[in-house]
């Protein structure tokens, strides 16, 4: 069972590794910072009696879940958006206002990005997650914790019991696996 100081060292730890997954996956920082707020919340909350040796992996979970919903409440929070705003009264001025002509959207943002480049960068995202599948379990597991999840050498040693050597070793065989790979399939990293 964590101690409530070693459930307070986690936290403290991954709160910036949390925040930059968060941002890059939903590109508000304000957004970004609520959900990393409710999922350690959450993490808190739930699993605070669980033993620190599972807090990573609870709170990982957690992070993905929370970042999923926010997406959900998005989604439907934009279809009633554009399903009411239409049905407001009309009046000979507003007859030929477009909001697509006059809405600009932020550089940067999902919004501004064209159909197609979401689409490639979907189909490209795709491609590494299915590389980063057919690596070997320890190589892939070394390769998630220490650049998807940002932790250090030290870190993943710790957390996959082993040296800080092969940490070094499986993410070097990993990396040189995943870009023999992609290249084959035209993706340049």
């Amino acid at each position: 069972m964590a101690t409530d100081k070693e459930l307070s060292d986690f936290l403290e730890n991954v709160e910036r590794r949390a925040f930059k997954q968060a941002v890059y996956a939903v590109r508000k920082d304000e957004s970004a910072l609520d959900i990393v707020q409710d999922a350690m919340i959450k993490l808190a909350e739930k699993y605070g009696d669980k033993p620190a040796a599972e807090l990573p992996m609870l709170f990982q979970r957690i992070l993905q879940t929370t970042i999923l919903d926010y997406f959900r409440r998005e989604k439907v929070r934009n279809t009633w958006v554009s399903l009411f705003s239409g049905m407001g009264p009309s009046s000979d001025e507003h007859e030929d206002f477009d909001i697509l002509e006059s809405y600009a959207a932020e550089a940067g943002t999902e919004a501004a990005e064209s159909s197609a480049d979401k689409i490639e960068r979907q189909q490209t995202l795709a491609l590494i997650d299915a590389e980063v599948q057919k690596l070997p379990a320890r190589q892939r597991e070394a390769f998630l914790m220490r650049y998807w999840q940002d932790m250090d050498v030290a870190e993943t040693a710790a957390a996959m019991g082993c040296s800080e050597g092969s940490v070094k070793t499986h993410c070097s065989r990993a990396t040189h696996a995943l870009a023999e790979a992609l290249a084959a399939k035209g993706i340049k990293l």
